[in-house]
């Protein structure tokens, strides 16, 4: 996303702080409030940056990243759904990669709301045979809340695939995630269940793990960057922490050079559990950011 993209013409107004603009061939949700910036594609319903009054940005988004229509856009915070992974065509699932509506944009004195939603559509069907309403609410404000709801009759899996800025990333840490995790590194994957790490999870090398019994709060202790983002999880059944390392970056045409250290991934996830919609109970999955103080 160009840096400017909050100077971009506004194609529409659509509340006194929130607009609609246009990066590339997608439009664009910019919201320019007093207490916090923010944008937001309507391919994907992907948030691409936040930044709350006051702090740097907390969300890494690829100098590479292409706004091409059917193409994913590396960073933000990609809705990976129906499926997580290699499980179907295309990787991660169709949702980041199809237009969802704007079904409402309002604000108050201490936030932005913005509601969208993804309906089963022909396009859809050539992917999967179900029909679906799938919902992606956002509260934007001092914290950064994500929420999707699944409407239908079938099962799937998801993650909210976080990308967190970092100032360097031989000094960050995850901690708050221990337990048995599956590692997606070997070929194929293995299961560990290794003992805690207690200065938290290190980004020396490829990291690719999902954690099967993790806690309700992960935190991103980027000592570069002097901050603290903690990553609150709500009816997930795992947290998927990933950073592609040197090697697996070089073959990725939308990260440039060593931009895999500018990042880490702590994804809100339904990967070994799936969720499992009936027309009477819509399931939800939920992520909340905010940068907290360095104890």
């Amino acid at each position: 996303m160009p840096e400017d993209v909050f100077a971009l013409p506004v194609v529409r107004r659509l509340d006194a702080h929130i607009t609609l603009r246009r990066v590339g061939a997608l439009p664009v949700v910019v919201v320019t409030h007093p207490r916090v910036r923010a944008a937001l594609t309507l391919q994907g319903a992907q948030l691409l940056s936040w930044q709350p009054t006051g702090e740097e940005p907390v969300l890494w988004l690829s100098e590479a990243a292409e706004f091409a229509e059917g193409r994913a856009v590396r960073g933000g915070v990609p809705i990976c759904w129906p499926w997580f992974g290699p499980a179907g065509r295309p990787n991660h699932g169709f949702a980041r990669v199809l237009p969802w509506t704007l079904l409402d944009a309002h604000e108050d004195d201490d936030a932005v709301r913005l509601t969208l939603v993804l309906r089963a559509s022909e396009e859809s069907r050539a992917y999967w045979p179900h029909e679906f309403e799938v919902f992606a609410r956002f509260t934007l404000g001092r914290e950064c809340r994500i929420e999707l709801e699944a409407r239908g009759d079938f099962e799937s899996t998801a993650a909210l695939h976080t990308y967190l800025r970092v100032g360097e990333l031989d000094e960050a840490r995850v901690t708050g995630v221990h337990g048995p995790y599956v590692d997606k590194v070997p070929d194929p994957p293995v299961e560990s269940n290794p003992a805690p790490e207690p200065d938290g999870i290190a980004f020396h090398e490829r990291v690719d793990r999902v954690y099967t019994r993790p806690g309700d709060v992960s935190l991103v202790r980027d000592v570069a960057g002097k901050r603290v983002v903690e990553v609150r999880h709500d009816g997930h059944s795992d947290v998927v922490v990933w950073n592609p390392g040197a090697d697996l970056a070089r073959t990725m045409a939308d990260i440039p050079d060593d931009g895999h250290r500018e990042f880490v991934c702590v994804e809100t996830a339904r990967v070994s559990r799936p969720l499992v919609s009936d027309p009477a109970a819509p399931t939800r999955l939920s992520s909340t950011l905010r940068v907290v103080p360095d104890a």
